[in-house]
């Protein structure tokens, strides 16, 4: 990796989206991994979103609507599309705040855009032309996960992607590269190199996946998520994402990964610290 050579810039649109966004800080992009129900969503919503506004911090929601890639047939997909993506512009509606939730076909896109705010292609789907067209289109904040499969620098032509279809408010997520068959490693050095061409987030849970477990429930390693997001953000990361649940080994999807919601203050307070310093 050459990281000396960035010959890609940010547009000037992308900045200035951004910029309304975080205003200049450590931005928040945190929820469960999925609409599990209308009391749980609104549980961990209300402690997200109070804890964000306590440290004065931007925050976008976060929640899928459905959850479309599962290792096995029998596992947790969502409540139903239609339930689910209520649920999460009444979130929005209630509290004032951006959403975000994934998407996994063009025409999901635009049913998805009524109810939120950022449109996230999940990592195994940042190819996927007419996808990332689609969500474009739509004229919401597009955030392209890095497939666990690609380099840093060949995110730019996913972005691109994005511009060309006439949206230049587009993101990147760093989720880490599959290093084997059953782990992921997080190379720091991707993150300037994506913040060259795009504002980039560092999902801090999904990058410390163990996928692919003979189980078919995929492993974790969450006591990695402070110094995976310290490094992170010293790094230069523009946000991170933390999927979070009050009760980590009861949640039906992603549990073994996310952040214990008691565990969100303390994180979120070190990290915007490490945020303010690096950005002096």
């Amino acid at each position: 990796m050459d990281s000396q050579a960035f010959p890609n810039r940010q547009t000037e649109g992308q900045i200035k989206a951004f910029q309304e966004v975080s205003n200049g800080k450590l931005l928040v992009i945190a929820g469960p991994c999925v609409v599990e129900g209308e009391k749980a969503l609104f549980e961990v919503a209300e402690r997200v979103i109070g804890t964000c506004r306590d440290l004065d911090l931007p925050v976008i929601f976060k929640a899928s609507y459905r959850k479309a890639n599962r290792s096995r047939i029998d596992s947790f997909t969502g409540i139903g599309d239609a339930e689910a993506l209520e649920l999460l512009g009444e979130v929005r509606n209630r509290y004032g705040v951006k959403v975000v939730t994934d998407i996994h076909t063009a025409e999901e896109a635009a049913m998805a855009a009524v109810h939120v705010d950022v449109l996230q292609i999940p990592a195994f789907l940042c190819r996927q032309t007419d996808l990332l067209i689609a969500a474009a289109e739509t004229g919401r904040t597009v955030n392209i996960k890095k497939g666990q499969f690609l380099s840093a620098q060949s995110m730019i032509h996913a972005v691109q992607k994005v511009r060309d279809a006439g949206n230049e408010d587009v993101w990147v997520t760093e989720r880490g590269t599959t290093f084997g068959y059953e782990d992921l490693v997080v190379d720091m050095r991707g993150i300037p190199v994506m913040r060259s061409f795009a504002p980039t987030v560092m999902d801090l849970t999904h990058s410390l996946q163990r996928p692919n477990q003979s189980s078919g429930v995929t492993g974790g390693t969450p006591h990695f998520i402070a110094p995976l997001g310290r490094a992170a953000v010293a790094a230069g990361a523009d946000a991170v994402f933390i999927e979070t649940h009050p009760r980590p080994s009861e949640a039906l999807s992603d549990g073994a990964n996310m952040l214990h919601l008691d565990n969100l203050p303390a994180l979120l307070k070190s990290l915007s610290a490490i945020y303010e310093s690096v950005r002096l």
